[in-house]
């Protein structure tokens, strides 16, 4: 995943993932991208609710044994 910043949040369980994303995000500037990697099941589902409410964009998700990745462009 091409990404500005990278975050690893496994092991991590809702709300810390969104939590972590949002801060990381919040000291980027607009349209970088941020990648995040995540065990929680809950994360898609966070995910998407988060880059929605907050103005993001979830640019793709992927799931490889049991890991969630995902890459999030910073709204402006």
């Amino acid at each position: 995943m091409d990404a500005d910043r990278s975050l690893d949040c496994t092991g991590l369980v809702c709300p810390l993932p969104v939590l972590r994303a949002r801060k990381v995000l919040s000291g980027m500037a607009p349209g970088q991208v941020l990648a995040v990697s995540a065990t929680d099941p809950a994360a898609p589902r966070d995910f998407d609710a988060f880059c929605a409410a907050a103005g993001h964009t979830l640019l793709d998700r992927e799931e490889r044994d049991g890991v969630f990745g995902f890459r999030i462009r910073r709204g402006g």
